[in-house]
């Protein structure tokens, strides 16, 4: 397609946020078009497909329980592969399960004597988790702000319970050991957690901006197209200049406070993805496994071919491991976690195949106090406008309600109708 000269509404980058917001102003019916550096859309959600495994640009799940998912697009047609709804925890050279009694009410009495923190601990849990999920978001948003590791002590939660489970779990969520992501990050996190399922789509994570971006009008969508600088009514790329009412940037965050020197660059933190694969599955179900004795080295580990088949060939079985911030992926670094893995699993892992190791610097925005009830400012002024998880939760939820929350200020701007 052509570069046209002059559109209504011109949006910077084809991430989830950029892509939401195309699909409400064209729901609006304002005329706009989406520019994307790269020759794909989809932003930070990819899927790389080699020698028949299908590799997520470092591992991630979709929640059922974000609330602008459905209303974006048909889950069902995503064909999920489901994860159980609990964690495995590997302490003392014993596994000790942990599930989500709202969502496993037959497991109760096996999680309340399962071997990890107290009973209290189990109980204090469950009803921070109950609250989290049946209180309306408003409520968890009024109340007063804090850290997530301060939230969970006020909750009476012992520092067994926080060290062994849920700092293990909330790094690989949040990408960040410290628990100092916002408490109403955490409640909204939990929140999805006790209400949702996780999955991952059977043609891998890429399918999602897929299927956001399915009913947008295709030459609308200016791939390979890279913006080269921006100010009020003005887009250049390096095809040319295109006169615009108002410019979304919903790139990254780095690159967006390069194209708007006035927004602050967030703390970004970063995740690393090592993918084996295996003749035979270390694990028979499709649980997430923690590491329970604090060595700190592997957030979260999971044999994501039991719970999407699709995800390996035939007979072959992917396991992924998760690492807080960016490891290169040298042959030390890859000797240390293949004996995390072998631990972890109780099984050897030294035939596993390295299949690839994928650092991602700039993974997800901090979150840390205040987050402005994970509303920040979208109107910069002059009919700029920004999007994205870094100005509201750092998500796939974020991204999402960022950029159809962001699409909402620019038609309120424009003065045209906004649908709901």
């Amino acid at each position: 397609m052509s570069q046209p000269v002059e559109v209504d509404v011109v949006i910077v980058g084809g991430g989830l946020a950029g892509l939401a917001a195309a699909r409400r102003l064209d729901r609006a019916g304002v005329e706009w078009l989406l520019v994307e550096a790269s020759d794909r859309i989809g932003g930070r959600v990819a899927t790389d497909v080699i020698d028949g495994w299908r590799l997520d640009r470092g591992f991630q799940v979709l929640n059922t329980a974000y609330p602008r998912v459905p209303a974006l697009l048909d889950i069902d047609s995503l064909d999920l592969r489901y994860f159980t709804s609990g964690v495995l925890v590997r302490r003392g050279g014993e596994l000790h399960r942990l599930d989500n009694p709202l969502r496993e009410p037959l497991s109760v009495a096996q999680t309340l004597n399962s071997g990890i923190g107290t009973l209290s601990d189990r109980l204090k849990f469950a009803a921070l988790a109950t609250r989290c999920a049946t209180l309306p978001a408003s409520r968890l948003l009024d109340a007063r702000e804090t850290t997530t590791q301060e939230m969970l002590r006020k909750a009476g939660l012992s520092h067994r319970m926080i060290e062994e489970v849920l700092r293990p779990f909330l790094s690989g969520i949040f990408a960040d050991r410290s628990l100092d992501t916002s408490s109403h990050v955490f409640a909204m996190v939990l929140r999805s957690f006790a209400r949702g399922r996780m999955g991952v789509p059977a043609a891998g994570m890429a399918a999602l901006p897929a299927a956001v971006a399915g009913p947008l009008p295709y030459p609308q969508l200016l791939i390979g197209a890279r913006t080269l600088s921006l100010g009020p009514g003005m887009v250049v790329t390096d095809g040319g200049e295109i006169r615009c009412r108002a410019v979304i940037v919903a790139t990254d965050p780095s690159s967006a406070a390069t194209l708007l020197p006035q927004l602050p660059t967030p703390d970004m933190h970063g995740l690393t993805t090592f993918y084996f694969g295996a003749d035979r599955a270390p694990l028979d179900e499709p649980t997430l496994v923690l590491d329970g004795d604090r060595r700190e080295i592997i957030a979260n580990t999971v044999v994501v071919s039991n719970a999407a088949p699709e995800y390996a060939p035939v007979g072959r079985s992917l396991i992924a491991a998760s690492v807080v911030g960016v490891s290169a992926p040298s042959g030390a670094s890859e000797q240390v976690i293949r004996v995390e893995l072998a631990r972890l699993y109780g099984v050897e892992t030294s035939s596993w195949d390295l299949l690839e190791v994928i650092s991602i610097p700039e993974a997800l925005p901090s979150a840390r106090v205040p987050q402005a009830k994970l509303r920040k400012p979208v109107d910069l002024g002059d009919g700029l406008f920004v999007a994205g998880d870094h100005r509201d939760s750092p998500s796939i939820q974020g991204a999402l309600a960022g950029g159809w929350r962001t699409a909402g200020a620019v038609l309120t701007w424009l003065g045209a109708r906004v649908p709901a």
